[in-house]
């Protein structure tokens, strides 16, 4: 499948050097120690994969990115205090997270817990602040809707739950793709429908990029597993590829990606920057 190609290459990342921009001003150091485990945890690292596809989505639609940027930022500072508390002890106990301890290595279990917390309340406190886009409050409050909900209860915390309380002799085919779905599927998928509300999107153009969000979050996480696969030379755990072998894995997450730019297609979204960031999901060779 093509990528996207140059152009969306480097819209991209002018993208991605906005989020981390406005991060950077969010985070402002305040001298405090508090600050300085936060900037750790979100700073100089991190493909900001869901903001880029929040700002790609919306102006797809013609929104301008001065309206995406603080929902597109609060999405990433939500993914990094998931991170962040993926990692601690009780849960996927990671003593590394890009290339660095990860942070209740680095700070302590402590800090890093009130870290996560201050990440996760910042986001909403940001997005409470975004401007109305155009005056339209109605878009925001969808976008702010979308958002909350892949991060509670039925998103993000449930695929925790399921991810921390199943044995891997538990799991089958359903509750794998309901896990990933809930755990890492379902805030990209809000970051793709936030952009397409945000921008006041027709109801054939934001289900076209559903469809597309839905099948790109469940092609993340089986290029993860088969990635993690070649690291370790065999899975570990809970993962598709354990249930699914490589090949199997392969050929699913094939599907996904033609199942993400079919919908493209069909909902005639001349994206490349959407294209691109799906193409980036396309194992490397040998995994």
């Amino acid at each position: 499948m093509k990528n996207g190609g140059k152009e969306g290459r480097t819209v991209l990342e002018e993208m991605r050097m906005s989020v981390d921009a406005e991060l950077e001003r969010l985070l402002a150091d305040d001298g405090s120690p508090l600050f300085e485990v936060l900037r750790y945890a979100v700073l100089g690292g991190g493909k900001r994969f869901r903001p880029l596809l929040l700002l790609a989505s919306g102006e797809a639609f013609r929104a301008g990115r001065a309206t995406l940027l603080p929902y597109a930022c609060a999405v990433e500072l939500i993914h990094n205090y998931s991170l962040v508390h993926d990692d601690l002890p009780s849960m996927d106990n990671d003593e590394m997270r890009r290339g660095k301890p990860s942070c209740h290595k680095a700070f302590g279990e402590g800090p890093a817990l009130l870290a996560g917390d201050g990440l996760l309340a910042l986001a909403f406190e940001v997005i409470a602040g975004a401007p109305w886009p155009a005056g339209h409050g109605e878009r925001k409050e969808a976008a702010f809707r979308e958002i909350a909900a892949a991060a509670g209860l039925g998103g993000m915390i449930k695929g925790q739950w399921m991810d921390i309380s199943l044995s891997p002799g538990e799991i089958n085919e359903d509750l794998l793709i309901e896990l990933i779905q809930k755990k890492t599927g379902a805030l990209i998928l809000a970051a793709v429908k936030a952009g397409a509300l945000l921008a006041g999107a027709p109801a054939r153009g934001l289900a076209a990029v559903a469809e597309y969000g839905e099948a790109i979050g469940l092609a993340f996480q089986l290029r993860d597993d088969l990635a993690d696969a070649e690291r370790s030379g065999s899975p570990s755990g809970i993962d598709a590829v354990a249930l699914f072998g490589r090949e199997g894995v392969r050929e699913r997450l094939k599907g996904c990606l033609t199942r993400a730019i079919g919908a493209l297609d069909a909902g005639h979204i001349a994206s490349a920057e959407l294209r691109h960031l799906a193409g980036t999901l396309i194992p490397e060779r040998g995994m």
